[in-house]
């Protein structure tokens, strides 16, 4: 269900893979969907007047957008929750959300945080990529071993924003909510290990974050962690089943009770 931001290689990645696997697949351009809803709403994306434009202007309009005004949440979940519709719609839908994702509530309320089903809940995001590497190193020969190496190496990113001229600038997760292997690390200690925030500053100090990160990107992650995890727990408290792996999870359905209203530690 290619969007605004979607991009070739992830979109071909996509196609190749399930050829590849011998799935059968459907392909939903959602983008005139999404055009008319935004016109209803008399939304006008990046100050964008959509009244009285076509769409292919539009998208010509968006390559056109500066970096520094790619600001637009409407933009962003229209698309999600268009492309949940379908699905929801269609047939049963199997979640691709991960705990790292729910932790820190990088996902859309009622889009990509919903499903029927979803099995990657208490997997987090460095152990995703992890076991996409393996699983393409062990269990696979080309070209799907290509493929899932290329998927696992791609840019984390919805893919909802502008991507600018010749698909230069493509939307980054991690730039905007931090990195995940140290997302993962504090996330670790403060659920299984029950450490504060200081305690985990020290140990982010001690390992090998060291070497990449100076101490005040590492508490300014930390701080970002902890702002978000605190304010996202309503998109906790309402997440679809899914399996618990590990030791970490965040199910309010036996594992991670919070009220949705409580405020971060000072």
């Amino acid at each position: 269900m290619p969007g605004f931001g979607t991009s070739t290689r992830t979109l071909e990645n996509a196609k190749n893979l399930m050829k590849a696997l011998g799935v059968s697949y459907e392909e939903i351009d959602i983008k005139p969907l999404c055009f008319e809803e935004m016109k209803t709403l008399k939304h006008k994306p990046f100050g964008i007047e959509l009244q009285d434009i076509t769409l292919e202007k539009f998208i010509d309009s968006l390559k056109k957008v500066p970096a520094n005004n790619r600001h637009d949440l409407v933009f962003e979940n229209i698309q999600a929750r268009r492309r949940t519709s379908f699905l929801m719609n269609r047939g049963f839908v199997i979640g691709t959300g991960d705990l790292s994702e729910l932790a820190l509530g990088w996902c859309t309320f009622n889009a990509d945080h919903m499903s029927m089903y979803n099995p990657n809940c208490s997997i987090p995001k460095t152990l995703v990529k992890f076991l996409v590497e393996w699983v393409a190193n062990n269990s696979y020969q080309e070209p799907i071993r290509g493929i899932l190496m290329d998927i696992a190496q791609t840019v984390i990113s919805p893919e909802l924003l502008p991507l600018g001229e010749n698909e230069q600038e493509i939307q980054s997760t991690e730039t905007s909510v931090g990195p995940y292997e140290l997302h993962d690390f504090f996330l670790y200690h403060w659920i299984r290990n029950n450490f504060d925030q200081e305690k985990i500053f020290f140990l982010a100090t001690q390992t090998k974050f060291k070497n990449s990160y100076d101490q005040k990107e590492l508490r300014h992650w930390l701080d970002i962690f902890i702002q978000r995890f605190f304010s996202q727990q309503y998109k906790r408290s309402t997440l679809p089943d899914g399996p618990k792996v590990g030791t970490v999870s965040l199910s309010p359905r036996g594992d991670w009770r919070m009220p949705s209203d409580v405020r971060p530690p000072k």
